[in-house]
């Protein structure tokens, strides 16, 4: 499961479905409707929250914009729509840089054309994020193993 923390229109088109389905997924989780990857780390910053279905909502409802901006037909029922606005979650320069350099990679393998388009980008973050100084979130599996 990947929750990018990058804004959705950085995404190929596999990216962005692929998103859709893992933020319905995430959401399931979080509602108690599914006992799988309840311990996901990429969910801890939604059940950080006080209400992290709402926030998860708000989350898919901009991962719903660009798709129906891009012209994609994804059933609109399997949310609450939110408008932008609310909290924020904070998101480290560290792990936005982390995730672009990740996506970049992927992009590169198996979408070369959006590859070229977004390595000449200014990754932004979605805006279920607020940016803030810090390195790379503790949560993240990619992160480097400390050596004692």
């Amino acid at each position: 499961m990947r929750l990018w923390s990058l804004h959705p229109r950085h995404l190929d088109v596999r990216g962005l479905v692929t998103l859709w389905r893992e933020g319905l997924l995430a959401r399931a989780v979080l509602l108690g409707k599914t006992r799988g990857y309840r311990h996901h780390p990429q969910l801890e910053r939604f059940k950080a929250l006080a209400d992290p279905t709402c926030a998860m909502d708000r989350y898919l409802s901009r991962v719903l914009d660009e798709a129906m901006a891009r012209g994609y037909a994804f059933d609109t029922g399997k949310i609450a729509y939110l408008p932008s606005g609310g909290r924020r979650i904070p998101l480290t320069a560290g792990q936005l840089s982390f995730e672009w350099q990740h996506l970049l990679g992927k992009l590169a393998k198996r979408s070369p054309r959006v590859w070229r388009e977004q390595k000449r980008q200014r990754p932004k973050p979605h805006d279920s994020f607020r940016l803030i100084p810090g390195p790379m979130a503790q949560w993240e599996r990619g992160r480097p193993t400390e050596k004692p």
